[in-house]
């Protein structure tokens, strides 16, 4: 049987093979030089001797450089992937190998195989262009907050464009017994006519007819954020709303000033809110609601008592947020450490003179350039009542 060479013993041999025939090249290079000296003719038979050597020598160092590169690599696939073409060119053990014979005929072939990557440049190997990205159907659109202070009061719809009440602003109560026969007594009542007019709350977007019809949704996710761009300033007007110019009279403007009572001890921000309720009872006007920065309720949610037990909050609770048997609306729309605690449909009415709607249309020269303006608007009154219905004030988180 016979024997199994291992890969340095095949190596050895195929290098010591090469090297005798190298040697061979240059005792034949050398003596053609020499006759070449001497004005001698070289004969047919030392021309194809030079020409065997040659092909065997060729065969030889295309085999030592490849049992090399593969016992140096270990496994590396592309060991020349970093080199240039001419570092490769200069360092290829066949052009080495010729150059060392010095010839005077004949050639030599390197084989440069282009590295394989990514990139998408114009150049030998860049593939990146072949690979196709993963595209997830739809857009991820930006967070919208969830509005709340539309639904706590009492919806109403108005023609024209001024809403006018009529509020009662005294009343001198003189009812008490009477004696028979005797003068009964008279009381007073004070009206007052109140006047506020509906406010038109918009905004627009210009888009391409190409757009809309190349991309499906683009239509739709318009319409929804505009729409939800009016809820956003309806509601910071609901409750911020200053009054002057285009401005609706908010509820926080309009409200009374927090007064409570009496002062109890060590009083607290949950205190506080129980007699903002009591405030607005002895108004007349029991409370139906609380409005808190989002902020501020999980600081009344996190409050401990002595034993850190949670005195509001219930970790695994999922009911309703609540405070003294009211629901609490939590929203971003109200500063932090303020509060507002109302008898929210008694004392309001939120009137509707156009309803939230999106219309489509060409403006100015919109038309010879294949464009159209999307528009989304609204027309709202907001009529408060009873200003002692509302109770705003501070926390006390704050210094």
């Amino acid at each position: 049987m016979s024997e199994t060479k291992t890969a340095e013993q095949l190596a050895a041999e195929i290098k010591a093979a090469h090297e005798k025939a190298v040697a061979d090249v240059k005792a034949i290079a050398e003596d053609a030089l020499g006759k070449a000296a001497k004005g001698e003719e070289l004969a047919q038979g030392v021309k194809e001797t030079a020409d065997e050597a040659l092909v065997k020598m060729n065969e030889l160092t295309e085999q030592v450089a490849g049992l090399e590169q593969k016992m140096a690599r270990n496994g590396d696939p592309d060991p020349d992937r970093a080199k240039s073409l001419g570092q490769r060119f200069v360092e290829d053990e066949d052009v080495k190998s010729w150059l060392e014979g010095q010839p005077t005929r004949g050639k030599v072939d390197v084989q440069v195989k282009a590295t394989l990557t990514t990139l998408t440049t114009d150049a030998d190997g860049s593939v990146g262009d072949g690979a196709a990205p993963t595209r997830l159907p739809g857009v991820v659109e930006l967070p919208q907050r969830r509005m709340t202070i539309r639904d706590l009061l009492t919806p109403g719809e108005m023609d024209g464009n001024t809403l006018e009440y009529v509020q009662e602003t005294g009343f001198n109560n003189n009812a008490a017994p009477v004696a028979e026969g005797a003068a009964k007594p008279s009381s007073d009542i004070k009206l007052d006519l109140k006047t506020t007019s509906a406010k038109v709350i918009a905004h627009w977007i210009k888009a391409s007819r190409q757009a809309l019809d190349d991309v499906s949704m683009l239509r739709s996710m318009i319409d929804q954020r505009l729409l939800y761009g009016l809820a956003y300033a309806e509601e910071n007007q609901l409750l911020n709303g200053d009054g002057t110019g285009q401005n609706l009279l908010g509820l926080i403007p309009s409200a009374t000033a927090y007064a409570p009572a009496f002062a109890p001890q060590a009083e607290t921000a949950i205190d506080k809110m129980r007699l903002s309720m009591l405030q607005a009872v002895l108004a007349e006007y029991p409370a139906t609601g609380h409005v808190l920065n989002p902020t501020d309720w999980a600081r009344i949610e996190l409050t401990k008592d002595g034993e850190n037990r949670y005195i509001i909050g219930n970790p695994q609770g999922t009911a309703q947020p609540r405070l003294w048997g009211l629901p609490v609306v939590a929203t971003q729309a109200i500063a932090v450490d303020k509060f507002l605690t109302g008898a929210f449909q008694l004392g309001a009415q939120l009137f509707d003179r156009w309803q939230a709607r999106v219309e489509v249309g060409f403006e100015n020269d919109d038309f010879t350039k294949n464009l159209v303006t999307i528009l989304a608007e609204e027309r709202v009154a907001l009529a408060i009542y009873r200003p002692e219905a509302f109770i705003y004030g501070d926390l006390g988180f704050v210094a």
